[in-house]
């Protein structure tokens, strides 16, 4: 897959304050039941965490398909191709952009923010405690140095 078959741009909006009329945030669209850019529409939403500098997987989902977007922080997803080479999609809370890693690509993320960053997950197949659904793996040729927080 070439990276733009990982990337959805989200729709945002300015919101306005109802007083005067100024601009007093944003509104992100991450998914409506009418859009039709998610192929796979959502069973489960959920919300993870990552620590300052810290990976997340990788791992193989073997029967969802998961559409990320960092909603606090930035994180950067890497998803190894069915070729052996490695696509890296930025995330945060302001760029609108959510992230598709399809079934049996394996993947991680890395939180490239001094803080905290927040991602908000949706999965075509709901979670279960049981399903051995995830396995690990590892990016032994990935260049992780590259993201270390200074």
């Amino acid at each position: 897959m070439d990276k733009e078959d990982y990337i959805i741009k989200l729709e945002q909006h300015d919101t306005k304050d109802i007083v005067d009329n100024h601009t007093n945030g944003s509104l992100t669209v991450i998914w409506r039941d009418y859009d039709e850019f998610l192929e796979h529409h959502p069973k489960m939403v959920y919300v993870s965490s990552v620590k300052s500098g810290e990976i997340k997987g990788p791992h193989i989902h073997t029967k969802r398909n998961s559409y990320f977007s960092c909603i606090q922080g930035s994180v950067i997803f890497i998803i190894k191709n069915t070729d052996g080479t490695y696509t890296e999609v930025e995330s945060n809370s302001e760029n609108g952009v959510m992230v598709f890693v399809p079934k049996n690509f394996p993947s991680a993320h890395i939180n490239i923010s001094d803080g905290i960053s927040r991602v908000l997950a949706l999965a075509d197949i709901s979670w279960k405690s049981n399903d051995n659904e995830m396995k690990n793996t590892n990016f032994d040729d990935y260049d992780w140095k590259k993201w270390e927080i200074k």
